[in-house]
């Protein structure tokens, strides 16, 4: 696996001479970056730290991929025998050049060593995006004269590559590819197409592991600046200040029951829900893109939870305000500083008490010897660790009273804060009165006393809690199921969560857990989700499946909303 230092080496090594040739596609330096993870990273990341050797000597020796004997390829050539045949023109010049390319690279990477005792063994990767030997019959000069020896020479060929995959996706008139896109063509760059219904478990396997999810988290890896920083995803270039890209005029929401529903299309669905990306409340500033009203609806932009969301609502619960007007309106969704220094609430131990999974829940959280966290580096590092954790909660273990139904009562909320605690997220358990929290805003001292001051957290309150408190600990909106089920398969936080409509009655929440080889989100033929990987504590209690399909639009549920934690 490729580590943050290697990639900070090859961005500052080779960013200058890649950034001119991506002018006019829709590639940027973290996308190219991340293919020579994938294709060269276990070399280039070892000879790097040779001193002896420059960046064009570096580049020049990244060959690999070595083949001996048929071991299921079914390009050509397959073996040593296929590449020198009779009939094929230079074929023994190209053995030696292959073979030499190998023993050379070898050389300064230790893993390599065996090929020095096999004779017939040799390369068919060339360059440090691995332009593959089947392609010497139709374009033999290039290997010959071993002009992916030369950086440019070699990104040159990859981008060819990759424009193809561009084309065959649909996506070669885009200015811009966003992450899971770029993991789409880099398939195509693999393997010459593309399976929706697959997703990115596909192109070459190792291990568990496909091309396609190699891919994701290399890029994953890429988009994080020099001081450790995430990047904006898919793009170059910061969004507007404010997240919004309509023009058109303000609205306020105006409602006086149940929230307002921005839906994908300007109709109502059937099931009405079915086409609710979002709920809006009262008050609430929205953008416009053009302020037109079609079908009774009008197309707006909306932050919520820190997210932009676009989609449609009904004119007659919208009223057109001025830039002045919106000001006082907007200034309500900011958190002061004195708000955003608000500490953690959690329940006071008076005792030297030890809260188990084995004892009936309480206002406590875990606190268990060597509990599991989340502290890694890498996609595949935090994705093991997220597993640990729900293995060790074991929620559907029948001795882990801590979550068992009891008398009518379900601990969805308990078993998602305890997820999240543990895997670095705060999602309370309880939270502070209303008087102790004007006390915590003047910047006094409050002592957290249960019943006093905190109060225990049910899923309605959870829910109301992520609108209002979320963004300071961490925590923002996801807009889809494939943004939520992505988030938690690069080692990220997911939860679902839905609020009761009869306030007195549970809500529920779910979290969504990274996929693993045998659990799996489902997906339709075109590849989008259509139930996203759970795990709860419930009625139903399991580590990894489903709820029911679209559970979180059901009519007992007022609203509900995807959020996400890094």
């Amino acid at each position: 696996m490729t580590t943050a230092k290697n990639i900070r080496w090859f961005k500052s090594t080779y960013g200058a001479r890649i950034e001119p040739m991506l002018v006019g596609t829709p590639f940027d330096l973290d996308m190219i970056t991340t293919l020579a993870c994938q294709e060269t990273g276990g070399l280039w990341g070892i000879m790097r730290k040779n001193p002896a050797l420059t960046p064009d000597q570096i580049a020049a020796l990244c060959c690999g991929d070595t083949l001996d004997a048929d071991k299921g390829r079914k390009a050509f050539p397959r073996t040593k025998a296929d590449l020198v045949a009779p009939q094929v023109a230079d074929g023994k010049a190209m053995f030696d050049i292959a073979r030499n390319a190998l023993l050379q690279m070898a050389a300064h990477v230790p893993g390599y060593s065996f090929a020095n005792n096999r004779p017939n063994k040799f390369c068919h990767g060339f360059g440090m995006f691995q332009y593959d030997l089947q392609f010497f019959l139709t374009n033999p000069r290039y290997f010959l004269e071993r002009r992916y020896e030369n950086f440019e020479n070699s990104l040159e060929r990859a981008l060819g590559e990759l424009k193809t995959g561009l084309r065959i996706m649909g996506y070669q008139t885009k200015p811009k590819i966003t992450d899971l896109e770029f993991c789409h063509v880099a398939i195509c760059y693999n393997t010459g197409g593309f399976k929706p219904d697959r997703g990115l478990r596909q192109g070459h396997q190792s291990g568990d592991r496909y091309y396609g999810e190699a891919i994701r988290d290399y890029l994953a890896m890429c988009r994080v600046d020099s001081s450790g920083q995430k990047v904006v995803a898919g793009t170059r270039t910061a969004p507007p200040s404010d997240g919004f890209t309509a023009k058109g005029p303000k609205f306020r929401v105006d409602i006086t029951s149940m929230p307002l529903r921005m839906r994908s299309a300007p109709k109502v669905s059937t099931p009405p829900d079915a086409n609710v990306i979002a709920t809006m409340p009262d008050g609430l500033v929205v953008r416009s893109v053009t302020g037109d009203v079609v079908k009774g609806f009008i197309e707006v932009e909306a932050k919520l939870g820190g997210t932009v969301f676009h989609g449609f609502a009904s004119a007659k619960f919208l009223v057109r305000v001025t830039e002045e007007e919106a000001k006082p309106l907007d200034a309500l969704n900011k958190i002061s500083k004195k708000l955003a220094e608000i500490a953690e609430a959690h329940a006071p131990r008076k005792t030297a008490s030890v809260t188990k999974r084995n004892a009936i829940a309480t206002a406590f959280s875990l606190n268990e010897p060597n509990m599991p966290g989340r502290k890694g580096e890498t996609p595949e590092a935090l994705r093991a660790e997220l597993a640990a954790i729900i293995d060790y909660l074991a929620v559907d273990k029948a001795t882990h009273t801590r979550y068992l139904t009891r008398t009518g009562l379900t601990f969805c909320n308990i078993y998602a804060h305890d997820y999240c605690m543990l895997a670095g997220a705060y999602l309370p358990r309880v939270w502070w009165d209303s008087k102790a929290f004007v006390r915590l805003a003047a910047g006094d001292a409050v002592p957290p006393l249960l019943g006093t001051t905190v109060y225990e957290r049910r899923a309605n309150d959870i829910f109301r809690w992520l609108n209002s408190f979320g963004g300071i600990f961490g925590w923002r909106r996801a807009i889809s199921l494939e943004e939520l089920q992505n988030h938690a398969n690069l080692g990220g936080v997911s939860i679902i969560i839905a609020r009761r409509r009869e306030d007195g009655r549970s809500g529920h929440v779910t979290v969504v857990p990274p996929e693993t080889p045998t659990h799996r989100a489902e997906r339709n033929t075109n590849g989008k989700i259509t139930r996203p990987l759970e795990s709860q504590a419930g009625v139903n209690n399991f580590r990894y499946g489903y709820g029911r399909p679209s559970w979180w639009q059901g009519a007992q549920f007022a609203e509900s909303a995807f959020w996400v934690h890094d």
